[in-house]
């Protein structure tokens, strides 16, 4: 394995070798005296991937000190030690397969905009998870209840936290697509846009940057609905047509909603045309009839004065720092939470709590099959964080201002030793004995 060479010889069992010191790292590294085992270069292909994208989630123990070693983030002095997306992101660039990785994704990755993009992604999805568990229990519930008038109301409600929020993923999209900000470079047409289009580059990047978002999404909300997650991820990116998870699963799972779930869940900004027409549900948000707060459109990019509480909300869900956000009282999924309660794949680690029930399950031999699903079920169910509770819309309509405020925000640089790191992994993967 490619990855294996890439760490330098670091052998599961340490046998035929030896130990050295390594001044740089200033730790024992481990030498092996086998020769070394040809590798061939991988090739990574022009066009976008299509089919099932596996990561790994399996790493084993002696991958785990690997990562930690040579590509967990090293915490500053004074530095909180709290869960970053960075952090996410680099569980997700370790397990990714090496055939959808490139120089080009890992740098976009390592942007601003992209940093917002994937925050406002994950607060929209862990929001998305959540109303529709609200709206599944809600439906059960009218077979035995009769609907009032503030079952519109709060339904509605919930609706326009969903637009909010699919707005916010979408700023940063458009932004993403104009090539505006730090994503010039990264314009299918160049930084000037005026030479040909790169349709097929393009299309890979979105791709496989789509794919690994889904992923970053995924274990920033607790490794818990990947299906939901990707499903709705490329339906709101692509449209209802053009999701291809769909297409591939097959679920059907639009179509199952009831007339409440649809109007809640997929919001109000849905325009129905013809294929070559069709634009995805993130644009339809930008242009939708329906009133927006303007002040959401420059949340965490350009200073507004006298904003509301939900504002402030979701300007610090996107672009605040990690370590206030629990202060502050914000969700976003494992971020911002201890990183001792979780172990190197920020997979939650047991309470003491659960293993104590956990033994006196298995002391009671009689009951010993039930207690274990019933203790599963439990686990399964069990939150890793609270619940997202959005600070409600003003009464009052807001106005549109002669003149917009243009006084930039205080943009947080991504990590370049991170970057760094990955894209030396990287090139060491492709051309394992160098140029």
């Amino acid at each position: 394995m490619a990855d294996d060479e890439d760490e330098g010889g670091f052998g599961g069992l340490y046998e035929d070798g030896h130990w050295v010191w390594d001044e740089t790292t200033e730790a024992l590294v481990f030498i092996s005296d086998l020769p070394p085992k040809p590798v061939e270069a991988i090739h990574i292909p022009i066009k976008a991937p299509t089919g099932t994208v596996e990561f790994r989630d399996d790493v084993d123990l002696i991958e785990q000190i690997r990562f930690r070693r040579r590509y967990q983030r090293k915490l500053k002095p004074g530095q909180p030690d709290i869960i970053t997306v960075q952090d996410v992101k680099d569980i997700a660039l370790f397990t990714a397969p090496v055939n959808i990785l490139s120089p080009m994704l890992i740098n976009m990755l390592h942007l601003p905009t992209t940093e917002r993009f994937i925050r406002a992604l994950v607060l929209c999805c862990q929001y998305y998870l959540q109303i529709a568990d609200e709206m599944a229990n809600r439906i059960i519930e009218l077979e035995t209840k009769v609907r009032t008038p503030q079952c519109e109301v709060l339904e509605s409600e919930f609706r326009d936290n969903l637009s909010d929020l699919r707005l916010l993923v979408a700023k940063e999209y458009s932004t993403m697509l104009i090539g505006g900000g730090d994503t010039k470079k990264f314009h299918h047409m160049g930084p000037q846009k005026k030479r040909r289009s790169l349709s097929d580059k393009d299309a890979r990047l979105f791709e496989t940057l789509l794919r690994m978002c889904v992923q970053i999404v995924w274990l920033a909300l607790g490794r818990k609905a990947f299906n939901q997650i990707e499903l709705e991820v490329n339906r709101i990116f692509k449209s209802e047509i053009f999701n291809a998870v769909e297409h591939n699963l097959n679920t059907g799972y639009i179509n199952k909603m009831t007339k409440e779930e649809r109007a809640v869940l997929l919001g109000r900004c849905l325009r129905h045309d013809k294929k070559l027409n069709t634009r995805s549900p993130l644009m339809n948000e930008v242009f939708c009839h329906r009133e927006i707060d303007y002040r959401l459109m420059g949340a965490g990019v350009i200073k507004c004065h006298q904003i509301t509480p939900r504002i402030m909300y979701m300007k610090e869900a996107v672009a605040g720092p990690e370590e206030r956000l629990v202060e502050l009282g914000i969700v976003l999924g494992i971020i911002g939470m201890h990183r001792s309660a979780f172990d190197t794949m920020l997979k939650p680690l047991p309470t003491s709590t659960e293993i104590g029930k956990s033994k006196a399950s298995v002391s009671s031999a009689s009951y010993a099959s039930k207690s274990s699903v019933s203790r599963k079920s439990q686990i399964a169910t069990q939150k890793v964080y609270p619940d997202i509770v959005l600070p409600r819309k003003e009464s009052r309509i807001i106005s549109v201002p002669s003149s917009f405020p243009d006084d930039p925000e205080d943009i947080r640089p991504c990590s370049e030793t991170q970057r760094r790191r990955w894209q030396n992994r990287l090139m060491k993967l492709l051309h394992p004995y160098g140029r």
